[in-house]
């Protein structure tokens, strides 16, 4: 069993823990996940590594990907890394739950409802 990851480059590990907060349409058939990473680790090695080719969750079932990523700058420097997963269906809104309950286990995050 291996333990639940977030990379932006493939086969580097994300280690800053992201704000995450979800909305989902009132009919519950589609959601959006955003995630804030606040001087994400991968900013330290990405001129040795190469350029940032997107955001992979990956666990134990496999990976759930997205290209919605954007860097914030403060003063021309990168600060946060802004990443963004759609769900499109029920299935892929439970698939998206179980990664983050074995991604928060892991890193120890709570939930709080708003």
């Amino acid at each position: 069993m291996s333990k639940p990851v977030i990379q932006f480059i493939r086969g580097v590990d994300e280690f800053t823990v992201p704000d995450v907060s979800l909305t989902r349409s009132r009919d519950q058939t589609n959601g959006v996940a955003t995630f804030v990473f606040d001087q994400p680790s991968i900013f330290d090695s990405s001129r040795e590594l190469g350029d940032i080719t997107g955001f992979y969750m990956i666990d134990e079932e496999g990976t759930l990907q997205s290209v919605d990523v954007s860097a914030k700058f403060v003063n021309g420097k990168p600060a946060k890394i802004e990443a963004r997963f759609v769900m499109r269906t029920p299935k892929e809104w439970d698939r998206f739950m179980r990664f983050m309950e074995r991604y928060a286990k892991e890193n120890n995050l709570g939930f709080v409802k708003k």
